[in-house]
């Protein structure tokens, strides 16, 4: 294989592979920000479970 049609191969597998670790970055980063946002919808859940069990921590149970 002539040096210059190995030449064109290899840009050319490079430019392939710059654009899927572009593609791959743009979906690191969205999974990022979806773990940022369930992260905090679980703090704040967390914190609406403890506000409630606080509440009802020093109530006598149901049967009483």
């Amino acid at each position: 294989m002539p040096i210059e049609s190995r030449l064109i191969e290899l840009e050319t597998r490079y430019a392939h592979l710059e654009r899927q670790v572009a593609d791959l970055s743009e979906v690191v980063f969205e999974q990022r920000k979806e773990l940022d946002a369930l992260g905090a919808q679980l703090r704040a859940v967390n914190a609406r479970l403890e506000q409630q069990g606080d509440a009802t921590h020093n109530d006598a149970p149901p049967h009483y």
